[in-house]
């Protein structure tokens, strides 16, 4: 199963490093990446692999989004089908 992984919010140190390291605890392969800074913003999207997961995605949703609380950004992850579903034109 692949996933998409979305970061938005203000630049700090920290922030791929963090969310690179929950990945790797929950043994998900990332595949591929995207990231800028819009002045003082940081975007990142991931395209990441968790055929191996060893936490339940909710789980991993969870953690995802509780890290990203703690650096002050926002962080989705997503089904893969789910969010070319929705970002159809």
């Amino acid at each position: 199963m692949r996933a998409i992984i979305t970061v938005i919010g203000q630049d700090r140190v920290g922030i791929i490093a963090t969310v690179s390291r929950v990945l790797a605890d929950a043994n998900a392969n990332i595949l591929d990446i995207s990231q800028t800074i819009l002045q003082d913003y940081f975007t990142m999207m991931m395209l990441v692999d968790l055929s191996n997961i060893e936490v339940s995605l909710d789980g991993l949703r969870d953690t995802l989004a509780q890290e990203g609380d703690v650096l002050g950004v926002v962080v989705k992850l997503q089904h893969e089908d789910i969010f070319k579903s929705m970002h159809r034109i």
